[in-house]
């Protein structure tokens, strides 16, 4: 008999309806009963590989040894063996898809290192979120002494999961999917093929918990999620959904405000026994230290100018930029530019124009050194990464800026080119060292954007 379960007792039942969009509580009852989760807990596990892939813990393409203690969790599983690799892409898409159990040990494993170190990053996390009455003890919600949730909670990490990381949404969307071994189907393909307009979120069953889900729908610009603990079957629990997205979906606005919740901060990984909290505003942008020898105290007057005339140009080719194109810029963070203060130097004359005579073009020397922006390609800095090829220059330069201001601290030091050949213009950063460039295409591909990264032929 599975821990925590009595015979001929049903598991209570709990439902949480709101508009996704605002955040507005639409029905509920017994929401903030603690009962047991089931599957629904993985929905927290593949939070955190998200946000582990966004950080650079982790990549998709990461080789995951199977453990033993993965290998030997009770189905649903992958049917993964102790000892094999297999990529963390894969274990992901087991995990959200077919709900495998072993899938979602070996992520937490992966991560952490062991899955009591997971479990232990988990209920930060949960705090962090606003899930205040939820333990857990597991990556994959089999029924365990004290591992328990709410609807309101799972509510809340579905809301979540659906603003924070919409790069990776529609793996909850997919009826079926290639998991590196085998192709496997939803576990919660049913309602997604009958309900008009659902498209997620995740189900769950266990003797104790019941049938569970946490259901999202969209229909007519309109969100819904819908959560139910304590089903007595699947149909049951599939129609009671239904029922309550119905409910929502009356009750709900047609225009609301999008609210997007707040993301919480990055807690980074435990395996240091320190926590890392990483700032959503960026106040300053920090510089290298001038390099020995140098002698200067402070920034070279020429270097405040081509600072200043490299940002004036940043600034014209966004603003010349089509509105439609321009992605929005992400809630989370914030560049305060005026807290940088660059002192009002006069700029040096332009150069001569064609119009100008040849006797005056000539006889005007350079007042002093050419002053390079960027770092150089020395120091073994032979890499670079490429964001993808272009039909004109202008196209390929706006996506080199506009990438360049969404990975700030990965970029800061690459310069940005762009190489015509026969069949485009490729978008690259370059100056990077191999390290550099392989940090920066985890990150950048963690937001969903194509990146390879090449180096010295």
């Amino acid at each position: 008999m599975v821990a925590g379960t009595m015979p001929g007792m049903a598991a209570p039942y709990a439902a949480m309806v709101i508009d996704a969009r605002s955040g507005e509580v639409l029905h509920s009852r017994n929401a903030d009963t603690p009962l047991h989760p089931a599957s629904l807990t993985k929905m927290m596990t593949l939070y955190i590989a998200f946000e582990a892939i966004e950080n650079g813990e982790i990549s998709l393409d990461t080789a995951v040894r199977i453990s033993q203690n993965a290998a030997a969790e009770p189905p649903s599983k992958l049917g993964l063996r102790a000892g094999q690799t297999i990529k963390l892409r894969y274990l992901i898409r087991a995990a959200a898809v077919k709900s495998a159990n072993d899938a979602a040990t070996a992520i937490g494993e992966a991560i952490e290192g062991s899955e009591a170190a997971f479990a232990r990053r988990m209920n930060r996390t949960a705090k962090a979120l606003g899930m205040s009455r939820t333990t857990f003890k597991n990556a994959n919600g089999l029924t365990e002494d004290g591992h328990l949730s709410t609807a309101r909670d799972m509510t809340t990490l579905g809301r979540h999961l659906f603003y924070d990381y919409p790069d990776y949404y529609n793996l909850f969307s997919r009826i079926t999917t290639d998991a590196g071994i085998k192709q496997v189907a939803s576990s919660n393909r049913r309602f997604l093929s009958s309900y008009k307009g659902a498209d997620g979120i995740k189900t769950g069953y266990t003797r104790a918990a019941g049938f569970n889900l946490v259901a999202s729908a969209e229909r007519g610009g309109e969100r819904i999620i819908a959560t139910v603990f304590g089903g007595r079957s699947s149909a049951t629990r599939n129609a009671q959904v239904a029922e309550l997205l119905d409910l929502g979906f009356s009750r709900a606005p047609t225009r609301v405000a999008v609210r997007k919740p707040a993301r919480p901060p990055y807690l980074g990984s435990g395996r240091s026994g320190e926590t890392i909290r990483v700032a959503t505003t960026l106040s300053s942008s920090t510089r290298p230290r001038t390099r020995p020898g140098t002698g200067a105290a402070e920034m070279p007057q020429e270097l405040l100018i081509a600072l200043r005339d490299d940002i004036r140009d940043a600034v014209e080719l966004a603003n010349s930029t089509p509105a439609a194109a321009a992605p929005p810029a992400p809630e989370s963070a914030t560049l305060e530019l005026a807290a940088v203060t660059i002192p009002a130097i006069p700029p040096k004359p332009r150069p001569a124009v064609a119009t100008a005579t040849p006797a005056v073009a000539m006889t005007a020397p350079p007042e002093a050194p050419e002053v390079v922006t960027r770092m150089s390609s020395s120091s073994g800095r032979h890499w670079g990464i490429n964001v993808g090829r272009y039909g004109t220059q202008y196209e390929a330069e706006r996506v080199l800026l506009e990438t360049a201001l969404k990975e700030l601290g990965a970029l800061d030091e690459a310069l940005r080119k762009v190489n015509r050949s026969s069949r485009g213009f490729d978008a690259n950063f370059v100056g990077m060292t191999k390290e550099q460039a392989a940090l920066a295409c985890r990150r950048l591909q963690a937001y969903g954007s194509d990146c390879d990264t090449f180096g010295p032929s």
